[in-house]
C-alpha cells in the first residue's frame, strides 16, 4: 500500500472548517441551555442565563459566516448526480466494510454530498428563524404567532444538524485516515485511491 501523500485540504481550508466546529460546539451547547431545563446547567459555561442567551445568537451568526466560506468554495463540488445515486443504490456495501464493491467516488461521495446540503439548509433554518426572535433587535418585527413557529422550526433544525454533525464526526472516525485529511492536510495514495479513486485519477494527472 503507497503512503505517499497528497494534498487534499490547504492551510485555510482547514481552519476555516475548525472555525465553524468551535462555533458549532459553543452554539449547540449554549442553545442547549435554553432546549430544557435539565440542559440549563450548560450555560454556566458561558457565565450564567443572561451571557448564555447575549452569546448564543453571535456564537451562531459566525457558525454561518464561516460556513458561507466553505459553502462558496465547495457547492459545485457537491452537486449530486446519476453517479452519486448508483453510490448511494450500494450505499449497503459501503456499512458492510466493501468499499472495494463501491462504485468509484470523486472528491466527495454521496453521503458526503448529502451531509454537506443537510448542514446548509439546517444552517439556512436556523439563521432566518434565529432572527425572527433574537430580542431586543429583531423580534418586535414579527407577531408572535410568526416568532412561536420560528422557535419551533429553529428547534427542528437544530436537532437535524447535530444529527448530522453526529454522523459526520462519526464517519471521519469510522473511515481510517480521514482524519489526517484535517489534521494535517494531506492523506495516503493508498487512502485516496481506494476512498475517492477518481478525486485520486484526477490529482494524479494534475502533478
Amino acid at each position: 500500500m503507497s503512503q505517499r501523500l497528497i494534498q487534499r485540504y490547504k492551510d485555510g481550508e482547514r481552519m476555516n472548517h475548525w472555525f465553524i466546529a468551535i462555533m458549532f460546539f459553543l452554539a449547540a451547547l449554549s442553545g442547549l441551555a435554553f432546549f430544557h431545563p435539565s440542559l440549563f446547567f450548560f450555560s454556566q459555561l458561558f457565565g450564567g442565563g443572561p451571557w448564555a442567551r447575549i452569546l448564543h445568537p453571535f456564537l451562531g451568526v459566525l457558525m454561518v459566516v464561516g460556513f458561507l466560506g466553505l459553502f462558496f468554495r465547495l457547492w459545485r463540488q457537491n452537486l449530486i448526480g446519476a453517479q452519486d445515486r448508483e453510490w448511494r443504490r450500494h450505499a449497503g456495501r459501503m456499512l458492510r466494510g466493501d468499499k472495494a464493491g463501491m462504485p468509484p467516488a470523486g472528491q466527495y461521495n454521496y453521503g458526503q454530498k448529502l451531509v454537506f446540503w443537510l448542514m446548509a439548509l439546517s444552517l439556512l433554518v436556523l439563521v432566518v428563524t434565529g432572527f425572527m426572535f433574537w430580542r431586543p433587535w429583531f423580534a418586535p418585527y414579527f407577531s408572535i404567532g410568526f416568532m412561536r413557529v420560528a422557535v419551533l422550526l429553529h428547534a427542528i433544525a437544530a436537532v437535524v444538524l447535530v444529527l448530522t454533525v453526529i454522523v459526520h464526526v462519526y464517519a471521519a472516525i469510522w473511515v481510517k485516515g480521514t482524519m489526517r485529511a484535517m489534521t494535517r492536510g494531506t492523506v495516503t495514495e493508498s487512502w485516496a485511491r481506494l476512498n475517492h479513486p477518481q478525486w485520486h485519477e484526477e490529482v494524479s494527472k494534475s502533478r
